[in-house]
């Protein structure tokens, strides 16, 4: 399969996995729960934004041979938007 936004999507992996090392020296370090946890929230918000990234990304090209016309894309597109906003 071929995905849109490679480098879009392999820079937040990368970010991701930073994050991933970030908990685990903290573990590591014994650090309090509490920064532990707010740590893992934003990797977690980091991974869901991941995932809408490239779903919708890849429903876009997949609608894109179906030949919906520019308006019935356009309105795709919002859609989508709006619901990568609900989830930020």
């Amino acid at each position: 399969m071929e995905y849109q936004n490679t480098s879009e999507l392999l820079v937040a992996l990368r970010r991701i996995e930073g994050q991933a090392r970030g908990v685990q020296r903290m573990i590591e370090e014994g650090r309090p729960c509490d920064e532990v946890v707010r740590q893992v929230s934003a990797m977690r918000a980091a991974v869901d934004r991941f995932s809408h990234r490239l779903v919708a990304s890849n429903l876009l090209a997949c609608l894109e041979d179906a030949d919906l016309g520019p308006e019935m894309m356009h309105r795709i597109d919002r859609g989508l938007r709006a619901l990568s906003e609900i989830r930020s």
